[in-house]
């Protein structure tokens, strides 16, 4: 290999090149030994080799030389190939290796000019073998040159195996960051603990050593490249050198550089966490993430490091000059075996170009930024560093490896609001003062305390949500005001244009039914006369025979029978005359010198009918479901064999009858599932509005779902959900197994499945990243949080319903269930009561027309986490005792919006009085007993409208008053209830213990409704 460079400008002027490894347990990195493992893969100690123009000489001990023989019996016979003969020479440990030394300065003086030898001039090994070699060399005053820039340069373009390597490296990195430092971090900042950075550094050394972080490497092959550097607190350092210090960690810009070695190739990862940043910081740090995204697009191959660096500084110069000299240095380096190659650094002076396959360490950072925000010496100033391993592509921008996500809402951790912190302070305040016995009493009251303002916070919260939901409810219906859509006519079907088209056959001569397959009609004898109907017409055929006759009975469509429920009753000609049913009798006796009974032809007319009904209905409903369908770009297939691809995954909806399984590749401007069978489905990434990916923790299943912008087709039907997942494990267990628990098949069984389990979800989890690469995240999938999720019954059966960032889903049942926020007008809670276990949810959107989504038995227990989650998400909430009409709420609403807002708009789900002067000691639920009644003069107008359009506020008036009596009892207190049933209990003449033992009972009860004061009657 080395000989093939010898050709180049940079090799020209050297006779012969001198590599000697001595053993120096203090270097990590050097030229010396980097030039071996890129030769042979190992590192050998105490090895010299010599190479020449026409021969190679390798010096080392009997067992190194026993290694290398199979280098020199393989590459010996290939001397024609153009590399020199290898000799090996094995090293005597006690002797002064006189004789072979001679040898190789023989060879050197041999080798072209025999004068100058290049040598990596930095690699200075100890020991008493290296001296004596060093001095023989000396002796014979050979010219020196160094060579490791031209060295670095060779190695420097990967081939395809020390990519994959480096591409395992970067994913070790990456997963090593995400899963233990990340949370890590996270879980300090939520419990407030006080971790040194040098303490943190050690706990993720540590971590290498654990399988699950090592995304399924063997621990042997891993090791640190440096130790990991975390700094805080003010004191930034931004360079690769520096030790995490032993300061504690500060809740602000945290900077975390790692880096993991595989096999010997490096890679390198650099993030920083935000705690809680300004506005200020998270602009700095958008730009500084911008900054990195100009250097990938520079780094492109033949293009000089200077030009890549002078591109990103004038950005810096256009868009914010006073960052200039708060910029790193240099914006990173070449890595591979060594972890900086100091020889194809990213600065202003670098001459050398880019070539395809380099793998660099870029790291843009600014230091001694100042945070006007901040109180505190440590937070006044602040640093941002990030930083990824990258591969170099032909054109184009080059490839992140470290697929770290790094965008401000990935990085930043927010915590709640100030105010509770200063409590916190002043509680810790507190405490050292009083000494650490006063803790458990502290805390309890500070946590009442807080529990209550939470609820007074989320409730000033909804109270600014309702105003901004009814302003801007009515703006939307303003505009769309002029979009009314209208009602499209039944399609008339016509069964022959003009009356040649009849067919001429002898059963309609014989006035027999006959059945028109090619024009689908049903030509009948009415009257003697035969008539046409198209099969459209025909609603149902019925046939009976009842004692001697068959009786065929033909229903037709006529206005005023249903249609169906979405059809309506909608005719091209409702003022014509319609036929409701034809009845026709035959005889079931057979009549002499005939073969066949007459009632044959009603028979097989009973069955053609049915048949090309059925036939009818299925186009028709292909038709139907075709309609309205978008049509889509079409695929740009990527031929590269490296696209992202998981197998052996089913599809739901099923393509076919039975399910069947096909891989999932992902292209250009989509994804591709092809089954075994050879059927396609295509998913556009445009098309896409959620990309879901449940995981396979505490389900059966690990599913990556994708909910559609636009309906696609296939297997015959339009679907906007489509999913594609594969089974974990068992779904069904056999109970016949009476096996002892600790049976040695089933724990090995279980141990299977916890590794299936982890093998999928780094298979699942490696697609998506590389998916969301591609697509420069521009598809992001997204996690439903499990902690958020609550069980519910959307269609007909219970299932876990969780949020997402943008949605609320259920990916594991079929049907799904997807609801985007974006498109929630607000959320309304039914029969919420003290007595009921469960409640009902009503999901209102934006769109009005579009019907309401119910989701069913919600345990009552998730309300307030529901409450929470949806606060957190600026969603507007109610809650209501009863069941609404919902169909003809949305009816009211969207027949008159502007009398629906002139009312208030959506507060009269609001209970009255709520947030502003109700008392605390007023139970929820007798506020929410007087939810529904309107006012009384509004209430006399809606009894004068007809019957059928009565809006939903009579309705629930109407509702409301039955269910809980008038409005005078509900205003009563316990005193004069109890006065009233006294007075009962006297005129039935009951005994004195019984009415002690119901005072008792209504006593008892009077907790659960309200101990507070009397309420005013409404006027």
């Amino acid at each position: 290999m080395w000989l093939e460079q010898k050709g180049e400008d940079d090799y020209a002027n050297v006779d012969a090149i001198v590599v000697s490894v001595g053993v120096d347990e203090e270097i990590v990195y050097a030229k010396s030994t980097a030039l071996q493992t890129w030769l042979f893969g190992y590192e050998l100690t105490d090895t010299i080799m010599v190479f020449c123009v026409d021969k190679i000489l390798f010096m080392a001990s009997k067992k190194k030389v026993e290694f290398l023989k199979q280098i020199a019996n393989s590459k010996g016979s290939e001397n024609a190939n153009g590399v020199p003969a290898i000799t090996l020479l094995v090293r005597e440990k006690n002797e002064s290796n006189k004789g072979n030394f001679e040898k190789m300065i023989e060879a050197l003086k041999g080798s072209k000019n025999g004068k100058r030898i290049g040598v990596f001039s930095k690699d200075k090994f100890p020991g008493e073998f290296m001296k004596n070699w060093n001095d023989c060399l000396s002796k014979e005053g050979f010219e020196k040159v160094d060579i490791s820039a031209v060295v670095a340069y060779t190695i420097a373009v990967k081939e395809d195996g020390e990519l994959n390597l480096m591409r395992k490296a970067a994913a070790i990195t990456s997963e090593v960051f995400n899963k233990f430092f990340k949370e890590r971090v996270m879980e300090i900042v939520d419990a407030d603990e006080k971790v040194r950075h040098s303490k943190l550094a050690e706990s993720v050394e540590k971590a290498i050593e654990e399988k699950k972080y090592l995304s399924g490497a063997d621990p042997s092959t891993v090791e640190m490249c440096y130790p990991p550097i975390i700094q805080s607190g003010g004191n930034y350092n931004l360079k690769f050198s520096v030790v995490s210090d032993k300061n504690h960690m500060h809740f602000g810009a945290i900077t975390c550089a790692m880096g993991i070695r595989y096999k010997s190739y490096c890679s390198n990862l650099v993030r920083t966490l935000m705690v809680d940043p300004p506005q200020e910081v998270q602009d700095n740090y958008t730009f500084l993430l911008q900054l990195q995204e100009e250097l990938l697009k520079e780094l492109r191959h033949g293009v000089k490091l200077c030009e890549v660096y002078a591109a990103v500084m004038d950005v810096v110069k256009k868009q914010k000059p006073e960052l200039l000299n708060k910029i790193t240095k240099n914006l990173g380096f070449a890595m591979g075996i060594e972890f900086r190659e100091g020889s194809l650094v990213i600065n202003s002076k670098n001459q050398h170009r880019l070539k395809k396959g380099m793998v660099f360490s870029i790291n843009v950072g600014f230091s001694d930024l100042t945070n006007k925000e901040g109180k505190k010496p440590e937070e006044r100033t602040y640093a941002l560093f990030v930083g990824d391993t990258v591969l170099v592509d032909e054109d184009g921008p080059a490839t992140i490896l470290t697929s770290v996500k790094k965008k401000v809402k990935n990085v930043g951790i927010f915590l709640k609001n100030e105010d509770e912190e200063e409590e916190e302070e002043e509680k810790d305040e507190a405490e050292d003062l009083l000494g650490r016995s006063s803790r458990a009493a502290a805390l309890l009251t500070e946590r009442t305390r807080n529990e209550l303002t939470a609820e007074e916070k989320r409730r000033a919260h909804q109270k600014e949500l309702a105003m901004q939901l009814n302003e801007e409810a009515k703006r939307r219906l303003t505009e769309q005001k002029g979009e009314q859509q209208i009602q499209k006519a039944r399609k008339s079907n016509i069964s022959y244009k003009n009356p040649s088209l009849m067919p001429k056959e002898p059963h309609i001569r014989e006035m027999k039914i006959y059945i028109d397959k090619k024009y689908e009609t049903v030509i009948m004898p009415v009257f003697g006369i035969a008539t046409p109907f198209h099969i459209a017409t025909i609603k149902n055929i019925s046939m009976s025979v009842e004692g001697d006759y068959t009786y065929l009975r033909i229903n037709f469509y006529c206005p005023g029978s249903a249609l169906g429920r979405n059809e309506g009753n909608i005719f091209p000609n409702p003022e014509a005359t319609f036929v409701k049913e034809i009845t026709y009798r035959a005889s079931n006796m057979k009549t002499p010198g005939e073969q066949t009974v007459p009632a044959l032809n009603l028979q097989n007319a009973f069955r053609i009918i049915k048949e090309v009904q059925k036939r009818y209905k299925t186009r028709e409903a292909e038709e139907k479901e075709k309609e309205g369908i978008v049509k889509q770009d079409s695929l740009i297939i990527n031929l590269n064999r490296s696209n992202p691809k998981l197998k052996d995954l089913y599809i739901r909806p099923n393509i076919a009858q039975k399910r069947m399984q096909g891989s999932l590749e992902a292209h250009v401007n989509g994804f591709r599932f092809t089954s075994v069978r050879g059927d396609k489905v295509d998913i556009l990434y445009n098309n896409i509005k959620h990309a879901l990916f449940q995981p396979c923790d505490g389900e059966m299943i690990i599913v990556l779902h994708f909910h559609l912008k636009n309906a696609i087709m296939f297997g015959k039907k339009r679907h906007t959900d489509v999913q594609f997942y594969t089974e974990v494990g068992e779904i069904t267990t056999d109970l016949g197994k009476h096996q002892h628990m600790h049976d040695r098949d089933d724990l090995y069984a279980e141990q299977m499945e916890r590794e299936m389990r982890h093998k999928l979800k780094t298979a699942f989890k490696n697609f998506i990243e590389k998916v969301e690469a591609l697509t420069k995240e521009e598809l992001e999938f997204e996690v439903p949080f499990r902690d958020l999720g609550f069980n519910g019954a959307p269609y007909r059966s219970t299932c876990l319903l969780q949020p997402t960032s943008s949605a609320l889903v259920n990916c594991t049942e079929w049907p799904p269930f997807v609801v985007t926020l974006d498109e929630v007008e607000l959320i309304h809670f039914e029969r919420v009561q003290f007595h009921l276990k469960n409640f009902d949810m009503v999901i209102v959107y934006k769109d009005y027309s579009k019907k309401v989504t119910m989701i069913n038995a919600i345990p009552v227990a998730s309300l307030d986490p529901i409450k929470e989650w949806l606060n957190s998400c600026d969603l507007k909430y109610t809650e209501g005792v009863q069941s609404l009409n919902w169909t003809k709420i949305m009816k009211t609403i969207v027949d008159d919006p502007e009398g629906f807002f002139e009312q208030g708009g959506w507060s009269f789900l609001e209970p009255e009085g709520e947030g502003s002067d109700a008392e605390v000691g007023e139970s929820e639920s007798e506020i929410e007993d007087e939810t529904f009644n309107p006012s009384e003069d509004e209430y006399e107008e809606e009894e004068e409208d007809s019957d059928e359009d009565y809006s939903s506020e009579a309705e629930e008036s109407d509702y409301s008053k039955e269910s809980m009596g008038s409005e005078e009892e509900s205003g009563k207190d316990w005193d004069e209830l109890e006065e009233e049933a006294r007075k009962a209990d006297r005129e039935s003449r009951y005994e004195e213990g019984e009415e002690q033992s119901r005072r008792r009972s209504s006593h008892s009860r009077s907790p659960g409704r309200s101990s507070g004061p009397p309420k005013k009657k409404r006027k």
